[in-house]
This record gives structure tokens, sequence and C-alpha cells, in this order.
């Protein structure tokens, strides 16, 4: 089920023109992985990917503050859903130069998909990123 949450979640943000910048999650279609995911992981592309907001390292805090069914935690793989804004947490020590060759730019948020429904994950950041 993580992973079909997973998919279903990257799908919604990926159709977010509005609001996201890019999803990178190797089971959405046009993924330079899809065909791995294909060949060797033939029950879903996992459960852990992160996506890009548009609006900065402000629009991550406040999404991440907004959710209520997304657990803000650093932890991943748990069977609740989990959110991260790295570049104010994990990686708030680095220059934003650091943060940005790490892969958590201002920008990044990490998701961690849990074994809610996909229904209300997706209201909730729907709710968030309004």
């Amino acid at each position: 089920r993580h992973s079909q949450n997973a998919q279903k979640v990257a799908e919604y943000l990926a159709s977010r023109d509005d609001e996201v910048e890019w999803v990178s999650y190797a089971g959405l279609t046009g993924s330079k992985y899809e065909p791995l995911v294909k060949r060797y992981m033939p029950n879903g592309a996992g459960s852990v990917f992160t996506f890009g907001l548009k609006g900065g390292f402000q629009k991550g805090v406040k999404v991440v503050e907004a959710c209520e069914i997304f657990s803000h935690l650093a932890n991943i793989g748990d069977t609740r859903s989990l959110i991260l804004h790295p570049a104010s947490t994990t990686h708030r020590q680095l220059t934003p130069e650091q943060r940005e060759n790490a892969g958590a730019g201002d920008n990044v948020i990490r998701l961690s998909i849990g074994l809610e429904t996909a229904e209300d994950l997706i209201k909730d950041l729907e709710h968030a990123l309004a």
C-alpha cells in the first residue's frame, strides 16, 4: 500500500503546475527511471520521494507546518506519512550553495508515504499548498 499511495500522491503533485516545480519519483510516467521500475520493482517505486515547490524557503516551511495528517519528522519508512523540509531542518547548518549541491535546496520537500488513504494525504497536501 505504501507504493500505491506514493504513486497517487506523486501524480497529484505532478499535476499541480501552479505550486509544484518538479517531482522526483521513479514511478511517474516519463521518469528516466521508469523502465527500471517496470523491470525490477513490479509492486511500485517505493514510498519515499521529493518534490520542489515554487516559492522557495518560506513556502517550504509553510507547507510543512500546514500539514495535519503528515507528521513533521526526519525519519523514513514509517507506517505514518512523514514530511520534511530539509533546508530548515536537517540541512539548516549548511550554506544555500551547500544545500543545493546536497539535493536539499530551499524548495525541496521530502515525503515518506505511509498507510493512510491516498485521498486523505492528497487533501492534506492540497490544504497545505493553498
